[in-house]
């Protein structure tokens, strides 16, 4: 396999500026780490290749999971995640999850966040698949990730004069500055960042942002493939800048596919709309092209199945039925509840001709959620001193081989506040201090934008819902190829902008998530084989990767408590 290059080409910075620590991303995870890290660190630095509105967080629809219940317990969470995870959940930074998860949303609550709340004033719960107990909060009916965002930014606009934030927008990272090599070879630590900037303001171009410590919160890899419910920016920055500095990386193979996502024919691309899965929980059926329930009789819970299990089997009934697509059904219930209950879906669906009281929506299952990523501690540190993961972008053990429904919001409030608390503690007692950057050997390329749409193919069709291992095997070929072509020549690949660096982006994450699809031979939560249909107890570990010094791919067992 052709190596992986250790950085980005790109310009050389044109200015530099120092803070405590950086941090990469607004979504839930980001911006909860900022908040939190104001409270212990003189300078916080806040990067997002948008505005702070544009994280994945506002997209989330159905609401965040935590036992705030008093006839639920943390225990049943624990234990509703654990199967969910198909044996390859960290039962300790699943504990962390659900213990520290109702006190997050209740520091949310004081934030500012307003859920949907019953005739008590107590906040309404209602149930989403694989869990046993009703435990999801939401805001606005099926707006919860937008009122989450809007609480958390009005509180950094709230201090956006101040000097200890300072806010950068419409940024990309394009790499993590390291340190002097280790004796080995291998990256040093962490300590700082090179970010590109688009549009008017005091500083433009590419820069540099030196810190004592970076956190990483840049959401997940939805643009890898052909279609998903990911926001444009989710391209895999988080997973490409932490390998090509040395991090290990974990879980890669496990991709949630979501099983309710919009049909809007064989040619879409890009953001399709999201049917939240909460409408099933409030009862909405999922028929066949006959008009039948398909789900009743294939697991105990019917519509409410964890959603491997959902889109495995909805891919299973289109092969059946040769079919694009099933159908949402939820015409037996009130339209002024579905209107009042799902406003953003019902507009959604209004948009595009469908009345989802009275017509079938049809749906089809489109990558939604990775629950690989950099891997990390209790506390969000990664392999690499000075580097912290937090939310999509890390690998924490929390979801295993399979997220359950609503526990990303609430993994990115929990680990937000620990790895924000770690890494002030670190810097006000001089384990992480300021270092000097080196530049990274070994080479630097750029994949064209051009190119983006025949790697997006290559991923659906090798690493889609159902793999086998001559797809994969054909996936990672061709990936190689694209890599060690642009590699060879990197005076013809492109020239270093926005579209090109996210292209390259996606390239080295779908290289790796092929290549340990690949290695698992067998089918687990999210990673579903048709050559190896079983899961196989000798794989119960995670499988862990990194660059070795030469920029080759060293893939490692690993067990599935690391702590």
């Amino acid at each position: 396999m052709t190596a992986f290059v250790r950085r980005l080409a790109a310009p050389q910075p044109g200015w530099t500026i120092e803070t405590d620590v950086v941090v990469v991303g607004s979504g839930i995870a980001g911006l909860t780490t900022a908040l939190d890290l104001r409270e212990r660190v003189d300078h916080v630095l806040v990067v997002t290749k948008g505005v702070l509105s544009s994280g994945s967080t506002v997209w989330a629809q159905g609401g965040i999971a935590a036992a705030l219940d008093p006839e639920d317990t943390p225990e049943e969470h624990l234990e509703d995640t654990l199967v969910a995870g198909a044996g390859l959940c960290s039962e300790d930074a699943v504990r962390v999850l659900v213990t520290e998860g109702p006190h997050s949303v209740r520091k949310l609550v004081r934030r500012g966040a307003n859920f949907d709340t019953g005739p008590d004033g107590g906040i309404t719960l209602t149930r989403e698949g694989g869990h046993h107990r009703d435990r999801i909060a939401h805001a606005g009916g099926d707006a919860t990730g937008a009122e989450i965002s809007r609480a958390l930014i009005e509180q950094l606009e709230a201090v956006r004069n101040d000097p200890g934030i300072e806010v950068i927008e419409h940024a990309m990272v394009l790499d993590l500055l390291t340190a002097a090599p280790d004796a080995d070879g291998r990256p040093g630590p962490v300590c700082g960042v090179t970010l590109h900037i688009i549009g008017e303001g005091s500083r433009d171009g590419v820069g540099a942002a030196l810190a004592k410590a970076v956190v990483v919160a840049t959401g997940g890899i939805g643009q890898v493939f052909r279609s998903s419910t990911n926001p444009a920016s989710a391209t895999g920055d988080g997973l490409a800048i932490g390998l090509r500095a040395g991090a290990a990386i974990a879980d890669v193979e496990f991709v949630q596919f979501h099983p309710t996502v919009l049909w809007e024919g064989a040619n879409a691309r890009g953001q399709l709309p999201l049917i939240s899965e909460a409408v099933r929980g409030e009862g909405a059926f999922l028929l066949n092209n006959a008009g039948e329930r398909f789900m009743v009789g294939r697991h105990e819970l019917a519509e409410l199945a964890p959603r491997d299990v959902v889109s495995r089997t909805i891919v299973e009934v289109m092969r059946e039925e040769e079919s694009d697509s099933v159908f949402l059904d939820c015409r037996h219930l009130d339209a002024t509840f579905l209107r009042g209950r799902f406003p953003s879906i019902w507009a959604s669906l209004e948009e595009h001709g469908i009345d989802m009281a009275h017509d079938l929506i049809p749906v089809a299952p489109a990558q939604h959620f990775h629950s690989g990523g950099i891997l990390t501690d209790l506390h969000g540190r990664s392999t690499q001193q000075g580097l912290y993961a937090i939310g999509e972008a890390a690998s924490s053990g929390v979801h295993g081989a399979n997220r359950l429904a609503s526990n990303s919001l609430l993994e990115g409030l929990v680990f937000a506040r620990r790895a924000a608390r770690d890494a002030a503690e670190n810097v006000a007692d001089g384990v992480l201090r300021q270092l000097e950057p080196v530049e990274r050997g070994g080479d630097s390329a750029l994949v064209p934008a051009t190119m983006r749409t025949r790697v997006q193919a290559i991923a659906h069709e090798g690493a889609g819902p159902v793999r086998d291992g001559d797809g994969l095997d054909d996936a990672v070929a061709r990936l190689d190829r694209i890599r060690a072509r642009f590699r060879a020549d990197p005076v013809s690949a492109a020239v270093p902008q926005t579209a090109e660096w996210e292209t390259t982006n996606v390239v080295a994450t779908a290289s790796v998530l092929c290549h340990a699809a690949l290695l698992r031979e067998e089918s687990r939560g999210g990673h579903v084989r048709s050559d190896f249909p079983d899961r196989d107890p000798a794989w119960a570990v995670r499988l862990a990767a990194r660059l070795d010094p030469d920029g080759a791919l060293d893939f490692m067992r690993a067990p599935v408590d690391l702590t």
